[in-house]
């Protein structure tokens, strides 16, 4: 992490008529970000601990790291350009940090399906929240 980050966690998930609102804060400011159906349905499901018949595509990526040697640290939502919000995922393998690009969906059904800390750029967040 090059900038400062505030911590942030998944406050709600609401469904909206063309995805989900995913809501991401604190205690003192919170922002939505806007996902498709699919992903919105598994940040749901990982925040409620549903049992499922069959790995997710956020479950397997988690597996597929694990089984790899790498343990996921966290996920920063880093830039936000032109209303496109960008993300990276943080995982530690063999004493190396991996910063890998990512959707902000994936990143963050990925971080509650692994029980990591999700921050957010304090640029970021006085941006979308004001300051």
């Amino acid at each position: 992490m090059n900038k400062t980050v505030i911590e942030v966690q998944v406050r709600a998930v609401l469904p909206t008529s063309g995805g989900c609102a995913v809501f991401i804060g604190n205690n003192d400011k919170v922002f939505i970000i806007y996902v498709d159906q699919t992903v919105g349905s598994a940040i749901t499901m990982f925040m409620r601990d549903i049992t499922k018949e069959r790995p997710l595509t956020h479950d397997l990526l988690a597996n597929v790291i694990e089984e790899l040697g790498g343990t996921i640290e966290f996920i920063e939502i880093n830039d936000l350009q032109a209303h496109t919000f960008f993300a990276r995922i943080n995982i530690k393998q063999n004493g190396n940090m991996i910063s890998i690009d990512s959707r902000p969906s994936d990143a963050i059904a990925l971080a509650v399906t692994a029980n990591v800390p999700i921050y957010v750029a304090e640029d970021v967040l006085d941006e979308v929240c004001g300051e």
